[in-house]
């Protein structure tokens, strides 16, 4: 059975909308990035990226 638990609902956070984890991704933009043919790992790369523009951390340093 998958972990329900990483998806959170939130008034304040995405209108309310299903989110992973308190973040600001929706379930939906994740489906629409499976749904265009977006694998896993380029996806975790995606969440990895946002990350790090909203941590302050220096993108040089992991390019």
């Amino acid at each position: 059975m998958p972990d329900l638990t990483r998806i959170t609902l939130d008034p304040d956070i995405c209108h309310g909308k299903p989110c992973i984890r308190h973040m600001r991704w929706p379930v939906e933009t994740i489906l629409d990035l499976v749904s265009t043919g977006m694998g896993w790992d380029e996806i975790l790369a995606c969440l990895h990226y946002a990350r790090l523009l909203v941590s302050g951390e220096s993108l040089r340093r992991v390019a």
